[in-house]
């Protein structure tokens, strides 16, 4: 751990994991083994990083998320967790921990968020999914799927290597993709497309 982290006492850290300069991790928060994070990364109270995760230079995870195994977040991305922020209450008070109605961000297995990309509250990332850099995700990612642009859009799906797949999506009943990549079979589950396209 590199000295100028400021890590809380009750922090759980796994074996191997790295931590670089100017990263704040807050108490109650938990990281698994065989992780990076990389410089000034901020890690909110009471969150959940599994193991074998990468966190690029300024990733921001607030309150409530939880990342599990494997997951790549790019340089600068951000997992927000309060659909109605104020600095202060109704009264004009200042809000207080209690004052929050916190929506943690979800990221399942394997899936990747590109740098600068932003989850807004309550969005899960399904397994090996795939957002794109600078993309804001409003909603939930279906496992597998790549999603791009403002507000985010599915625009296909991916392998579990990170490749393209070829084919389409499938809407009325799984199909089985070979990844021209790395020739892995993935199954990818009917509807992955959901609502999204054109709405």
């Amino acid at each position: 751990m590199d000295p100028t982290a400021a890590v809380a006492d009750d922090v759980e850290i796994g074996s191997g994991t790295r931590i670089w300069r100017e990263v704040q991790v807050r108490e109650g928060s938990a990281i698994g083994g065989g992780c990076i994070l990389g410089k000034g990364v901020y890690i909110d109270v009471d969150v959940s990083i599994g193991s074998h995760c990468k966190l690029e230079n300024g990733v921001l995870v607030f309150r409530g998320a939880i990342v599990e195994d494997g997951v790549f977040l790019g340089p600068g991305v951000m997992l927000l967790n309060d659909r109605h922020p104020r600095a202060i209450n109704a009264d004009g008070s200042l809000k207080g921990v209690d004052d929050w109605h916190v929506s943690g961000c979800v990221v399942e297995t394997g899936a990747s968020v590109g740098g600068g990309a932003v989850l807004l509250p309550g969005a899960r990332i399904g397994r090996f999914a795939m957002v794109g850099a600078g993309s804001v995700v409003t909603r939930d990612v279906p496992a597998q799927a790549l999603v791009l642009g403002n507000p985010a859009r599915v625009q296909g799906a991916v392998c579990t290597c990170g490749a393209p797949l070829e084919g389409g999506l499938p809407t009325s009943a799984a199909v089985t993709y070979t990844c021209g990549t790395c020739g892995s079979d993935n199954r990818i589950p009917a509807g992955v497309d959901g609502p999204w396209p054109g709405d």
